[in-house]
């Protein structure tokens, strides 16, 4: 019984707690406020699997191409994000959201506040902003982690 509850629990999903900025963001630090001017101009970028210009992003290029603007640099893909990045049990705006199954990240956005993600969704599809309180995000949430101070 005992081994069955462990097992289930490593597949349920945890919460995605977030903590908002101010409204007017002030107290954002430059990096952060760099970071989420840069994902919000990549809004209607094309998906485009392996890019990372303002050509075509996929979701870890998105990631890398806002951060690099802020002088950031990130591993190249949604897992070595997850893998590698420092954790934390809050995403403040600018931080990365992780999903997926088990412990493999499959897919990473850029939390944007007010319960927003910006993401670079798949193939035919462009970079939108999309709420975080729909089950398809909650069942695969996996972590969230903030390389930008």
């Amino acid at each position: 019984m005992a081994l069955a509850l462990l097992v289930l629990s490593g597949c349920a999903s945890r919460d995605i707690a977030t903590r908002e900025a101010p409204i007017n963001q002030e107290g954002l630090s430059m990096e952060r406020a760099l970071i989420l001017a840069n994902a919000q101009q990549a809004l209607g970028t094309p998906y485009r699997l392996g890019g990372t210009s303002a050509e075509g992003v996929d979701c870890s290029g998105l990631v890398t191409m806002a951060y690099r603007a802020a002088g950031i640099g990130v591993p190249r893909t949604a897992n070595d994000q997850f893998q590698h990045l420092p954790s934390v049990d809050e995403a403040r705006p600018g931080d990365l959201l992780f999903f997926g199954s088990r412990r493999k990240a499959t897919h990473v956005g850029i939390y944007r506040g007010d319960r927003q993600m910006i993401h670079a969704p798949g193939r035919g599809r462009e970079v939108v902003s999309v709420p975080l309180d729909i089950d398809y995000w909650q069942e695969r949430f996996l972590g969230a982690a903030a390389p930008a101070p």
